[in-house]
């Protein structure tokens, strides 16, 4: 089927009524875990196939967080799906004010390569447990995971309710051209603004998460030990394939040294050549990608790692020294196992500095001092961070996860997710029994007076 039959199929189903029903919604996304867990063994195959990635991580990275939303989901649609009576105003008494969820209606869910199955089914359930019928597309790159991904849903699924569309950039241009209710889009801030152009023409709603060049403060009082340990995991997750990954480190001077010394260390700990690395590291997408890393790696700069095997599609972890804001790794973001290290003695210049970038989709800072820690969190906008440790602030679905300016609009996870895919319509109830004079002709002057009594 084509994507304008598949749009008019799920028109019809939402217009049908069906996805309002609360034990529908919970009905199917009860039924999309038990398949997904049903077929682990597929998307463990599929994924290390598109990038060596293991089945330990994809459960902890991907799975998990999709199997913990959906319970999280079920277990809350009916509170969240509950009209809420709110306090009316005098001058709507007598009279009841509520606030009715409803779903927006057929939604698009564009999803990203770096988590393939999290970041295409993640926003996908959220928008069916809001009531929505969805068209998935997700990234042709890891071309094994899509597959798989629409062999079991569009099997399973009616495809007026949820399908997955496969196809690369002509696909989805001919998808923006249909009109959607929401659009949701995980990836590039260069392709964001696309989405966003498509969207504008029929007056879309969009939620756009993108990227940027997070920053993560290294104090001079930290907890050195466990700072690296946190930040090496983080980074080199995914081979730092990360959308809110430490994209580099501001580090205090007087610490730099036995900084780079620790990380070293603890780089070799984790990513022991020696032990079966294919456990515990994954390989770069795919060869376009791997030669754009390559070239940020100067020999000169290079503190640690840089090696390079082009056959298998790895660089080893890699630090960077000697690093300012002018070199070529800090123009974009990195978005590999590369991780620049810039030392400041002035944390107001450092601050400052970053602030002249765009506002990144993370922030990190490890420290004691809580003067320096609000300092950076009160004086930097950034989406989402944490304070002590990286990237573990999106496991919490009880903190909306999403960017501000060019790292993205909108936000999900949890409630958050819930809210941006419903439309809250607000409704007036009145009875028959009085109705106050003042808004009727004749003005007087004592209307005025009362008018100007009940507003000011």
């Amino acid at each position: 089927m084509t994507s304008q039959e598949i749009i008019q199929l799920q028109r019809l189903f939402f217009e049908s009524g069906q996805t309002k029903d609360i034990k529908f919604r919970q009905q199917q996304l009860a039924k999309l875990k038990q398949l997904l867990k049903a077929n682990e063994s597929l998307l463990y195959e599929a994924i290390y196939t598109d990038f060596g990635k293991s089945p330990f991580e994809t459960y902890l990275t991907e799975l998990a967080l999709i199997y913990h939303e959906i319970k999280l989901l079920n277990k809350k649609i009916p509170q969240w799906s509950r009209p809420k009576r709110v306090s009316t105003d005098l001058p709507n008494w007598p009279g009841k004010s509520y606030i009715i969820p409803e779903p927006l209606g057929n939604t698009l869910v564009i999803g990203a390569w770096n988590y393939p199955y999290q970041l295409s089914l993640l926003p996908a359930i959220t928008a069916l447990a809001a009531g929505n019928t969805v068209i998935l597309k997700p990234s042709e790159l890891p071309s094994n995971t899509s597959m798989v991904m629409a062999e079991l849903i569009n099997k399973h699924f009616d495809p007026g309710f949820f399908h997955v569309l496969q196809g690369g950039v002509g696909e989805t241009t001919a998808l923006l051209q249909q009109r959607f209710d929401k659009i949701f889009f995980t990836g590039s801030t260069r392709v964001g603004k696309i989405i966003y152009e498509a969207a504008a023409k029929h007056l879309t709603p969009v939620t756009l998460e993108l990227g940027g060049k997070s920053p993560t403060f290294v104090l001079a009082d930290t907890d050195l030990p466990m700072t690296v340990k946190r930040i090496v995991w983080a980074k080199f997750l995914n081979a730092g394939q990360t959308c809110v990954a430490p994209d580099y480190i501001l580090v205090d001077k007087s610490i730099e040294k036995d900084f780079l010394k620790a990380l070293k260390k603890e780089i070799e700990k984790q990513f022991d050549q020696k032990q079966n690395l294919s456990d515990n590291y994954v390989q770069i997408i795919n060869e376009k990608h791997l030669q754009s890393l390559a070239q940020l790696i100067k020999p000169d700069k290079i503190y640690s790692g840089g090696q390079i095997d082009y056959e298998k599609r790895l660089i080893m972890p890699t630090v960077l020294h000697n690093i300012s804001f002018e070199d070529t790794v800090m123009s974009n973001e990195i978005f590999g196992p590369i991780l620049p290290v810039i030392a400041f003695d002035d944390l107001n210049q450092a601050i400052n500095q970053v602030k002249t970038l765009p506002k990144p989709l993370s922030c990190y800072v490890y420290g004691r001092n809580k003067k320096q820690i609000n300092q950076i969190i009160q004086n930097i906008s950034f989406g989402g961070g944490v304070v002590n440790d990286s990237i573990m602030h999106l496991s919490n679905p009880n903190l909306p996860f999403g960017g501000v300016g060019f790292s993205g609009m909108g936000t999900y996870h949890g409630k958050a997710g819930f809210d941006t895919f419903t439309h809250y319509k607000s409704l007036l109830k009145k009875t028959f029994w009085w109705e106050p004079p003042l808004k009727y002709p004749p003005y007087k002057p004592w209307k005025l007076k009362i008018l100007k009594w009940i507003f000011e």
